[in-house]
C-alpha cells in the first residue's frame, strides 16, 4: 500500500511551493509520521512538519435520457508538506 497517492498541483499550491510547501493525496489512513517518512523516502528531503485535511465525498446526479444516475465521488485526504530550507521537490522532473 502506498502511503503518496499523487501531487495536489492547483494554482494556490503553486504559491505555496515558493514557501516550501508541497500539497499531496494521501492514503486515508496514513498519519502524519507515515506521510513524513514517506515524503523523505521518495523525494531525498527533510520534512518539518505536515498538515493534513479530510475531505468527504460529495453526492452527485446525473440525468440522461433513460433515468437519473446518482453516485458519489470519493472521499480523500489531502496533506501539506512543508520542507526545510534550501530542500525542494520537483515533480516535473521526470517529464
Amino acid at each position: 500500500m502506498s502511503i503518496l497517492k499523487k501531487p495536489w498541483v492547483t494554482e494556490k499550491v503553486s504559491v505555496l511551493n515558493e514557501k516550501g510547501k508541497y500539497g499531496f493525496v494521501v492514503d486515508n489512513t496514513a498519519n502524519k509520521v507515515e506521510i513524513k517518512k514517506a515524503v523523505e523516502d521518495m523525494y531525498g528531503v527533510t520534512v518539518e512538519d505536515v498538515n493534513t485535511m479530510r475531505y468527504a465525498g460529495k453526492a452527485k446526479s446525473r440525468y440522461t435520457q433513460g433515468r437519473v444516475i446518482k453516485g458519489k465521488s470519493e472521499s480523500f485526504k489531502k496533506a501539506i508538506v512543508t520542507v526545510a530550507d534550501g530542500d525542494i521537490i520537483d515533480f516535473y522532473s521526470g517529464i
